[in-house]
């Protein structure tokens, strides 16, 4: 009897195992909210929020210029960043932009970001509370990166 105990108990445990479903890796754009929420903990700021419009927003610029090769906060079209935002339906008091290009993981443009006076600053304003992050890569496989970040109210 304990035999058969012992078996059933193996044959559960299996099932348990094959079942559970895996945890989902993390997209880039998750890796970097992550990461970008790590620096203003360390910073005393609290951490951002995702959001669909600022995401949205970034998709849309980080798209182009990954397409065009034009590494700017000056979309093609002469957009500005709070042009974007406010296009893609986020009312915002304060906002800001990160882009980069290059890098070819999220802590590697995490880090060249806090290594930037400006960028740095971005991600560690207090004030801002939301965050979309975009990212893409060209025909030649070279990433770009968005972050648009705001708060509203």
């Amino acid at each position: 009897m304990p035999a058969r105990t012992f078996t059933a108990g193996v044959a559960i445990a299996a099932l348990l195992v094959t079942t559970t479903p895996a945890l989902a890796a993390q997209t880039y754009e998750e890796q970097v909210l992550s990461l970008t929420n790590g620096e203003r903990a360390a910073a005393g700021c609290p951490a951002l929020a995702p959001n669909a419009q600022l995401a949205a927003a970034a998709k849309k610029h980080n798209d182009e210029m990954a397409r065009t090769g034009n590494l700017s906060h000056t979309g093609v079209d002469g957009s500005t960043p709070a042009q974007r935002i406010t296009e893609a339906g986020y009312q915002y008091r304060v906002m800001a932009e990160n882009i980069a290009a290059g890098q070819t993981s999220a802590e590697e443009v995490v880090r060249a970001w806090m290594n930037s006076e400006g960028h740095r600053a971005n991600i560690v304003n207090c004030e801002l509370r939301d965050l979309g992050v975009a990212y893409a890569v060209n025909r030649d496989n070279k990433p770009f990166w968005t972050q648009d970040f705001g708060a509203t109210g």
